[in-house]
């Protein structure tokens, strides 16, 4: 069933965009440098590469699933219950993926222009902004989204040439520093950011069109390109060694930026493209969220079971000290959402190799 959704797959580009590059142009650029060093660009190419026989595989689950809700399809194959257990355990991990950026994105601006702000406050006024875009519908989302990704798109470009000037590419040598070992291992960082594709399995029905392969390689190609642009912009204006020690590599390359004599200091441009890009990736996760514990269209009760269980953990993140909160960010949450999603890949692969009405209700 070919069903006629709200959206174009041009949006969906356009969300993948903002949503996955927002983790892939800032969030795993400390720990692929740390781990990878000057050569940290060739993890982030093996990976995609090695990331393209996958896109096949959600074209399948695709096909197979004919363009309906996941959860109505999967209720189909294996009843009630295990349906349940799947929206539960991958609402639960979505909730922490966002949480997780929400507070990577709020430390940041603690860390960086709002040393005295209370991060109660701050918790409180993003949590509320992002559920109330998350509890309206899809095509919200992804309007506000056409509207903000144009002008992250135009400051990524103007801080990329203007940083032209003080890039040195020789940094980018001796190749294979450190042998191969670091450069296949690190790849599941910028893998754990493509995989993400997957996330626009659970849209599907509201999309007009079917998925292609060649969709989600346009993607992913975009993705690659935007993961490339700071990580070899970092390494060539700081060298690796300054660059790994960063915990910020996206945002250190905006206090470079500057024109002429007297036009300095533009890192505030900055705010806007993280900001918009955190208020995006949270509001579209937690909107997925809303439909995997079905409360989508009903706002009183999204408010009253997502509110609630969002603020908690957000709060609760950020009674961790800062060196704990970056080992887990890098060192396992990173590495557990490339393995999570996997694993849902090969789940919903074998469920499609189900034949139709081969599984009994529960």
């Amino acid at each position: 069933m070919n069903k006629a959704g709200s959206i174009s797959i041009l949006h969906v580009i356009f969300l993948s965009m903002t949503v996955i590059g927002l983790k892939n142009h800032v969030t795993i650029l400390p720990s692929l440098l740390m781990h990878a060093g000057r050569d940290a660009w060739m993890s982030v190419f093996i990976a995609a590469v090695t990331m393209i026989p996958w896109l096949f595989l959600l074209v399948y689950i695709h096909r197979s699933s004919k363009q309906v809700s996941l959860t109505d399809w999967l209720h189909t194959k294996i009843g009630s219950v295990p349906t349940a257990i799947f929206r539960y355990v991958t609402a639960l991990f979505f909730l922490l993926m966002a949480v997780f950026t929400m507070g990577e994105t709020l430390q940041w601006i603690k860390s960086t222009f709002l040393p005295e702000s209370p991060l109660v406050l701050m918790i409180l006024i993003y949590s509320i902004l992002c559920i109330f875009l998350a509890s309206t519908n899809l095509q919200t989302i992804v309007m506000v989204n056409v509207v903000v990704l144009f002008w992250v798109v135009v400051l990524g470009f103007f801080v990329a040439i203007t940083n032209i000037q003080v890039k040195d590419y020789s940094l980018l040598r001796p190749f294979f520093e450190h042998g191969f070992k670091p450069i296949i291992s690190s790849s599941v960082y910028p893998a754990s950011g493509f995989i993400e594709l997957l996330l626009f399995l659970f849209i599907q029905q509201n999309v007009k069109g079917r998925f292609r392969w060649y969709h989600y390689a346009i993607m992913l190609f975009i993705l690659h390109s935007l993961t490339m642009g700071p990580l070899i912009g970092a390494i060539t204006e700081f060298g690796p060694h300054e660059a790994a020690k960063q915990r910020f590599p996206a945002y250190e390359e905006w206090g470079l930026v500057s024109i002429g004599r007297f036009i300095q200091h533009l890192d505030f441009l900055s705010i806007y493209q993280w900001l918009t890009g955190a208020f995006i990736r949270v509001s579209f996760i937690l909107y997925i969220v809303t439909d995997l514990l079905q409360t989508k269209g009903d706002r009183i009760r999204t408010w009253r079971i997502l509110g609630p269980a969002f603020l908690f953990l957000s709060l609760s993140l950020f009674l961790i000290n800062e060196p704990i909160f970056l080992k887990i960010k890098g060192d396992y949450l990173l590495i557990a959402t490339f393995f999570f999603m996997l694993l849902l890949t090969v789940f919903l692969t074998l469920m499609a190799l189900i034949k139709k009405g081969a599984a009994k209700e529960v």
